[in-house]
């Protein structure tokens, strides 16, 4: 395949690219330019359904929404490796069946690992 071809390919990309960053560009200045800039307290309010809002304007969240946040896009991840592999695996042989497997077996490991240490419990 020549070079030329090779990065024909790539124009369009190149060419969304380059719209992507000029929109978001324009859209940055824009609001910098026509956004109200007149702060004041009751602007600077969280708003709470028209009420007053009651205590910090902050929340912790507990570090536990952050583990259940991970182990899904780890399996989230799989199923996107998992999907191609299955629709193309008449063809692909018996090596990277077992290649699969492996991988799977390192991701269940995972996850017995995290339903062990507790991570999985609802508390």
């Amino acid at each position: 395949m020549p070079l030329d071809q090779l990065l024909g390919n790539y124009v369009a990309v190149l060419i969304a690219v380059i719209v992507g960053i000029v929109l978001v560009l324009t859209a940055l200045i824009a609001n910098m330019v026509l956004a109200p800039k007149y702060p004041s307290r009751n602007k600077a309010t969280p708003y709470e359904c028209g009420m007053l809002p009651i205590g910090r304007n902050t929340t912790g969240i507990h570090f536990r929404y952050y583990l259940y946040a991970i182990l899904f896009l780890i399996f989230d991840v799989e199923a996107v490796f998992l999907f191609p592999w299955v629709v193309s695996f008449a063809d692909i042989g018996v090596f990277a069946f077992w290649e699969m497997v492996i991988f799977v077996a390192i991701l269940a490991a995972g996850l017995g690992y995290a339903w062990k240490k507790g991570v999985l419990a609802w508390r």
